[in-house]
């Protein structure tokens, strides 16, 4: 009996132990958003961070519009008509998200919840064993009973419009995704199978590996960029070639008349030959 007593109060020990380090490694990952839009010159653009023990952990920066079809009902009273509510996203808006090894996601929240932006992040070993992390997934809640931007909304209410095996803005692990292009994507909604499509620019994102607080690591550039930057810079790389093409014509044009008029003149009048 006494030992039975004995092994209980060790298992009490022990389970007391175990919660107690659970709860001490919630407190210790305790995770926060901070909305530093502010910052930004661009009215267009937010910052959003998530912080985990008082250090970043998951950054974003950018400007999101949205195009929102939702169903109005004709004049006849019948009929059902699509309309097209244009949204953005708001500087003062609201962050959650959680932090991890391998996925990590940001919640951006405004007008009471009745517009909510989730964005899933996850890492992930490619070819030749190199790491990276992309979106892997991209949410958006929203109430079509909000007047401010659905008017008339025929059976008005929330919905979820998902993106469907997505793998988007690929970035080597351990740097941050840089793209001043204009990027959209497509998400699928619950109201009948609507298309929402949702426009990011001015993009600074990184969801892992942060070293500095605030501060992301070197960026990746996005293809649209670079390539922009290419016909950017095409014309004016052919222009200097061709102009580097006729200095070297003329040069060589120059030299070519100096060394002509080096050389000695013959007589062209046979006559003059007889007094040689």
């Amino acid at each position: 009996m006494w030992r039975l007593r004995f092994s209980t109060l060790d298992s009490v020990r022990l389970l007391l132990c175990v919660f107690g380090s659970l709860a001490r490694s919630v407190v210790l990952a305790e995770q926060e958003g901070e909305n530093l839009s502010g910052l930004s010159t661009n009215p267009d653009k937010g910052i959003f961070a998530v912080r985990e023990n008082g250090t970043t952990c998951l950054m974003v920066e950018f400007a999101v519009r949205f195009l929102v079809p939702y169903d109005v009902l004709a004049l006849n009273g019948i009929d059902l008509i699509t309309e097209s509510a244009p949204l953005a996203l708001p500087r003062g808006a609201e962050i959650e998200g959680t932090c991890g090894s391998t996925e990590s996601e940001i919640h951006i929240s405004w007008k009471n919840n009745a517009y909510t932006l989730r964005i899933f992040f996850s890492k992930e070993l490619r070819e030749k064993g190199v790491e990276v992390w992309k979106v892997s997934k991209v949410q958006f809640v929203y109430d079509t009973s909000e007047t401010s931007h659905f008017i008339n909304a025929y059976n008005p209410g929330r919905h979820t419009a998902s993106t469907h095996r997505l793998s988007a803005l690929v970035t080597p692990a351990g740097r941050s995704y840089l793209c001043a292009s204009q990027q959209t994507l497509t998400l699928i909604s619950t109201d009948h199978q609507k298309g929402i499509t949702v426009y990011m620019s001015d993009i600074q994102i990184q969801p892992f590996d942060i070293t500095t607080d605030f501060m992301f690591s070197e960026p990746y550039k996005c293809i649209t960029d670079q390539r922009e930057r290419l016909e950017e810079t095409l014309p004016i790389i052919l222009g200097v070639i061709l102009g580097l093409i006729i200095v070297i014509t003329l040069s060589v044009y120059h030299f070519h008349l100096k060394l002509t008029a080096q050389q000695p003149q013959l007589p062209r009048d046979r006559s003059m030959y007889k007094n040689m």
